[in-house]
C-alpha cells in the first residue's frame, strides 16, 4: 500500500517503521520541525553559554515496555546505554519509602514493601493485604471507580507516599479524579508482568534521539518519505483511495494529537462523513492535563547534586513538584536538575519560585537558577473513571494512532507505540 501517516510522534513514528517492515510505501507529515510529537527534544543554553539538548518534559519508561524497546532496537538504538535501568524506588531525600529489590514478581513487590523505610508494621500490612486482594480479583474493578475510591481506607502515609505520586505520575491525574480501572492494568502489568518489568527506564539522551528522530533516519535511509514542517491541510475520500492535500494514498494514519486529528476528521470529504464526525466528537469531548518540567541549575557544580537518579518529592500547599532528576547522574550535565509537575494547573512564575524553595526546603539546595521551564499543556488526557474515548477505526482506510484512543492504558508511550502497530496490523484486516 501507499500509506500516509500524519505526524511524527511515537505512535506515529512506530506506525511507520512497523508498515516500512510489512512492505508498504511509507510518507510521514509532520507539523513540526522536529519529531517526537508530545515526547521530543528541545533546546536550551546554560548560564556559561553552552548548548544543550534537554526535553519537553522529563519521561520515564519502565521494563514493561517492551513494544518500545523492540522498536528502539530496529532503528539502531541500544536501550541498554540509551536508558539507566534501575529497580522502581519512590524514594525521598531523607531515604524514606519504597524501593523494590531485582527479584522475580511478586517477590520483589512483597519484599520492597515489607521493607519500606519510614512505613510502620500496620501500613506495611495493610498495603500487602490490598495488594493480594487485587491479584485475587485479577486486577478488575467495579466502572466507575477513582483510584481514591479504589484505595479508600489505607493509612494516610501510604495514600500520600505511595498512592498519589504512583498515580499522578501514571495517569497526570489526581487519584480523587484518576480512573481506578486503568491504574490497576498500571500496577499489573508494571509489577506483576515479569521480571524486570517494574524497572525504571531513565534516558540517558534526549527524547528525540531515543527513538522518533532515529526512526526518521531510519525510514529515509530505506527510500520513505519524513516531510517536517508540514502541516495537513485536507482529506478526502473521492473514491477507494484517499488524497492528503490532493495526494493519493490506499490509507492514512492519523498519529497527531486528539484536536488535529479531529480536525482532519471532520472537515473530510467522504462518503463515510456521518462516522467521521461522530468519531471527531468524541475526540474532541476528551479533556486535557498539563505537565510542568522546571530545569534548574546550580552554577558552579561539577557533578551530581542529588544521592539517586531520581527521587520523590512531598508535592504540597506551595510545593508543587512530585519528582526531581539528576541530569548529571543521567546525562552528564552536571549540576543541571529537572523538577516534574504532573497534573499542573496555574502560571509559570510562580511555579518556578515554588520549585525553587522547594528544592531548598527538601532538598537542601539553595542558589539554584531556572534554566528552562516546559509547560506541556495538552501533555495526556484527563485518564478519569468510565471515559469515552474514540476507537482506532474511523472509517475505511483511515484510522487514527495515539495514546489517547481506546485501550486499557493511560496516556504513555508504550501505548502510544502499541496503538501505532496495531493500526498497521489492522491494514491487512
Amino acid at each position: 500500500m501507499r500509506l500516509a501517516i500524519v505526524g511524527a510522534g511515537w505512535g506515529g513514528m512506530a506506525a511507520a517503521v512497523r508498515a516500512a517492515q510489512a512492505g508498504h510505501a511509507v510518507t510521514v507529515f509532520e507539523a513540526s520541525r522536529s519529531a517526537g510529537g508530545r515526547a521530543r527534544a528541545v533546546h536550551a543554553q546554560r548560564a556559561d553559554g553552552s548548548a544543550l539538548r534537554l526535553d519537553n518534559g522529563q519521561h520515564i519508561l519502565i521494563g514493561a515496555y517492551g513494544e518500545c524497546l523492540r522498536l528502539m532496537r530496529t532503528v539502531g538504538v541500544d536501550p541498554e546505554h540509551a536508558l539507566l535501568r534501575l529497580p522502581l524506588a519512590l524514594v525521598f531525600a531523607d531515604g524514606s519509602g519504597l524501593a523494590l529489590p531485582d527479584a522475580p514478581p511478586p517477590w520483589d513487590a512483597l519484599v520492597g514493601i515489607a521493607r519500606a523505610r519510614g512505613w510502620s508494621a500496620h501500613e506495611r500490612w495493610a498495603l500487602l493485604k490490598r495488594a493480594a486482594r487485587w491479584r485475587l480479583t485479577g486486577f478488575a474493578c467495579a466502572p466507575g471507580t477513582s483510584v481514591a475510591e479504589l484505595c479508600a481506607g489505607l493509612p494516610e502515609r501510604l495514600l500520600h507516599e505511595f498512592i498519589d505520586p504512583l498515580c499522578v505520575s501514571a495517569l497526570n491525574t489526581p487519584a480523587h479524579e484518576a480512573c481506578g480501572q486503568v491504574f490497576l492494568r498500571v500496577l499489573h502489568d508494571g509489577l506483576f508482568a515479569g521480571r524486570g518489568g517494574s524497572n525504571l527506564l531513565l534516558p540517558r539522551i534526549d527524547l528525540g534521539t531515543l527513538f522518533p528522530e532515529a526512526a526518521a533516519h531510519w525510514l529515509q535511509a530505506r527510500g520513505h518519505r519524513v516531510h517536517l514542517g508540514r502541516r495537513v491541510q485536507r482529506l478526502a475520500q473521492p473514491g477507494t483511495q484517499w488524497r492528503v492535500d490532493d495526494e493519493p494514498f490506499d490509507a492514512v494514519l492519523l498519529a497527531t494529537g486528539s484536536h488535529e486529528a479531529a480536525r482532519l476528521a471532520a472537515m473530510a470529504q467522504s462518503p463515510h462523513a456521518p462516522a467521521l464526525q461522530a468519531w471527531a466528537s468524541t475526540a474532541q469531548a476528551l479533556a486535557f492535563r498539563a505537565i510542568a518540567t522546571v530545569y534548574a541549575e546550580l552554577p558552579g557544580a561539577h557533578g551530581p547534586l542529588l544521592a539517586r537518579p531520581m527521587l520523590a518529592l512531598r508535592a504540597r500547599a506551595g510545593r508543587p513538584a512530585q519528582f526531581v532528576f539528576d541530569r548529571a547522574r543521567l546525562s552528564g550535565n552536571a549540576g543541571l536538575l529537572a523538577f516534574v509537575v504532573s497534573a499542573f494547573e496555574g502560571e509559570r512564575e510562580p511555579l518556578e519560585r515554588e520549585v525553587l524553595a522547594q528544592a531548598a526546603e527538601d532538598l537542601g539546595l539553595s542558589g539554584l537558577r531556572v534554566l528552562q521551564t516546559v509547560v506541556e499543556k495538552r501533555a495526556t488526557f484527563a485518564c478519569t473513571p468510565a471515559l469515552a474515548r474514540p476507537p482506532r477505526a474511523i472509517a475505511p482506510g483511515l484510522q487514527a494512532c495515539g495514546d489517547y484512543v481506546a485501550g486499557p492504558y493511560p496516556a504513555t508511550l508504550e501505548g502510544a507505540v502499541l496503538h501505532g502497530v496495531a493500526a498497521v496490523q489492522n491494514l491487512a484486516q
